[in-house]
């Protein structure tokens, strides 16, 4: 499934609603549940429907393969009927953008945590480079992470705020994952089971902040917090029986900027998996990035951001997750 939230218009106001690509619309996973519930004359569709498959896509989440098995029953059960709506003629199928003011959200909008990995080898190599030093012999021994801000996740077609004074805003091209079951000391061979899915990641760096802050032996932090692109959907790991056959391409106002290859990683996410676990409870919704891969952002090619630049990170069968660089009012 391609699990998406998205942002829908009530009389009371905006509510997001976990979905499920269909074609060219959404399905609203929880109504269609609660249409299959009362389609079998089940009590209570709604009150069950919310247990079973939550509106919320942590919640969501936190269901595991139960809630997961569920959508998909409530998925081919109304895609099979025409014009479904839900028992008190609630929306089932959602398009996305006018006139029906529906928008999509990053998939995970909130996530407890993100860590951000820096698993490519070409990629620490090319950065490592740049410092006049060798990758240093600590990264061959475990996967090394940073935690990012969790609060400012943006999604597909979000714009992003032009960061502090920034002169040097990057891109960077990752492939995330992210956790569907609570464990701890995960032993590596059983990690896959805890990937609920994968969704593209565009780690936005301020490069002349973060040097200067990891001069002093901590962060990143400020150079990385103002902003995290992941979208625009999240994709169980069935729809991708190949991980490292994935090509990954960045395009910046439509000019191919980079382009790399899954396959490349050293560090996988079992591993990262594992390694995170050690010790430490990881939880569903935690969100893990890759890292950039070889040659996938501007600071390995000297090429950085401006104003109005438009960002497209594009993993298929993924999709393609895009922004525009804005610059904030009153900023010059």
């Amino acid at each position: 499934m391609k699990l998406v939230s998205v942002q829908v218009p009530t009389p009371l106001g905006p509510v997001v609603r976990v979905g499920a690509i269909h074609g060219s619309e959404i399905v609203d996973l929880n109504m269609a549940y609660v249409r299959l519930l009362a389609d079998k004359d089940e009590a209570q569709p709604y009150r069950i429907a919310q247990a079973q498959v939550p509106s919320g896509m942590l919640e969501f989440l936190e269901g595991g393969l139960s809630t997961l098995a569920a959508a998909r029953q409530a998925l081919d059960h109304v895609r099979l009927l025409k014009d479904a709506r839900g028992p008190r003629d609630e929306t089932i199928f959602y398009t996305v953008g006018e006139p029906d003011g529906v928008r999509l959200l990053a998939p995970l909008p909130n996530p407890p945590s993100l860590r951000d990995f820096i698993a490519f080898e070409d990629h620490i190599a090319a950065t490592s480079k740049k410092r006049g030093q060798p990758i240093p012999p600590e990264w061959y021994k475990a996967p090394v992470y940073y935690k990012g801000n969790h609060r400012t996740i943006i999604g597909p077609d979000q714009n992003l705020p032009w960061p502090l004074e920034t002169t040097k805003l990057d891109y960077e091209l990752e492939l995330a994952c992210v956790i569907g079951r609570q464990g701890r000391d995960v032993a590596e061979q059983a990690a896959p089971a805890y990937i609920a899915g994968y969704t593209i990641m565009n780690d936005f760096s301020a490069r002349d902040v973060q040097f200067q802050e990891m001069a002093c032996r901590l962060g990143p932090a400020k150079g990385k917090d103002f902003g995290t692109a992941i979208g625009p959907c999240l994709v169980t790991p069935d729809e991708i029986p190949d991980l490292n056959a994935l090509v990954m391409v960045a395009r910046v106002n439509g000019e191919i900027w980079s382009q790399g290859r899954f396959g490349s990683i050293h560090w996988s996410f079992q591993q990262m998996i594992a390694h995170v676990s050690r010790g430490e409870i990881i939880y569903p919704g935690d969100l893990f990035g890759s890292g950039t891969v070889g040659g996938g952002c501007g600071l390995e090619l000297d090429r950085y951001l401006k104003p109005g630049d438009v960002v497209e990170l594009e993993i298929q069968p993924i999709g393609i997750l895009r922004n525009r660089v804005v610059k904030q009012e009153g900023k010059s």
